[in-house]
């Protein structure tokens, strides 16, 4: 399988019909857009038909979004719906929109995983050996995962919908999944700079539940911040989680959309601005 898509990306730069050089020291300037993307979709590919070889790698994307929903709505819908001011129907309408903003984290975490995994195999040395761009190698990655986040999310849309999630806004059920999508990609970009620098998967892991617990929980994801103490709403405020959560809310059911819209695309920038370049520099520099 791995083989068939090697092939496919030796022939921008060989020339020979060999097997093309090593280009460690090659920038990726002198490769053009058009064969960036050439490589991305070769390697897009090749990550795709892995999956197909594994689908058990598709059971977090499938299973968790089932298992979330029924866990908080039929556990915790009655009483926190209670506080909205309705009952678990009420609840149905402010978590699913939330649940969207944690799929793209959990998502996230697994490509830095799945990334660390490929180096422990030789997969990444292999890759670097060959003449094509290094974000390549990087972007196809996210790409996947994107796929794979749509998948989620789309049966999370699914199973809130069969227990009573109203869709009020089609429009705004697309411009949520959008805004997800850039958001997830932005994170992307620090579990991969984890995945290239940390030693194993399990400590990515491990990296990834440290960050990501105090974020999903300390956040308006699963509930309303008003009965919060004040320390801990002064964190939820700048929480980026809470304002996608929020922005999500607005577009598909209706409230206030503009500010939260913002700081979420705002974080979005900075962290893909941020976390990019040291995400390609660590995977070109790692020995």
């Amino acid at each position: 399988m791995s083989t068939r898509t090697n092939t496919v990306i030796e022939k921008p730069g060989s020339g020979t019909g060999g097997t093309a050089p090593p280009l460690q020291g090659t920038a990726d300037g002198r490769i053009g857009l058009r064969a960036h993307a050439r490589h991305t979709g070769a390697l897009v590919r090749r990550n795709l038909l892995w999956i197909r070889q594994d689908p058990e790698s598709m059971f977090d994307a499938v299973l968790m979004p089932i298992v979330f929903t029924l866990l908080f709505v039929y556990v915790f819908g009655g009483s926190i719906g209670q506080a909205l001011g309705g009952g678990q129907d009420e609840y149905v309408q402010y978590v699913v929109p939330g649940l969207m903003a944690m799929m793209g984290m959990n998502i996230a975490m697994a490509v830095g995983t799945g990334f660390n995994e490929d180096f422990q195999k030789g997969i990444m040395d292999r890759f670097r050996s060959l003449p094509i761009g290094r974000s390549s190698v990087l972007l196809a990655k996210i790409v996947v995962e994107l796929l794979r986040m749509l998948v989620a999310t789309a049966i999370l849309l699914v199973v809130g919908v069969l227990v009573g999630f109203d869709i009020t806004s089609w429009t705004g059920l697309v411009a949520s999944v959008g805004l997800a999508v850039v958001f997830g990609s932005s994170v992307m970009w620090i579990f991969l700079t984890l995945g290239v620098t940390l030693k194993n998967a399990q400590s990515v892991q491990a990296m990834g539940f440290l960050v990501l617990m105090p974020l999903q929980f300390g956040s308006s994801i699963f509930a309303p911040t008003q009965s919060m103490p004040g320390w801990l709403r002064n964190f939820t405020d700048y929480n980026p989680l809470s304002s996608l959560a929020d922005a999500a809310r607005g577009l598909m059911s209706g409230g206030p959309v503009a500010h939260d819209l913002w700081v979420t695309l705002g974080w979005s920038v900075v962290l893909t601005l941020v976390m990019a370049p040291v995400a390609i520099h660590k995977y070109r520099t790692k020995s």
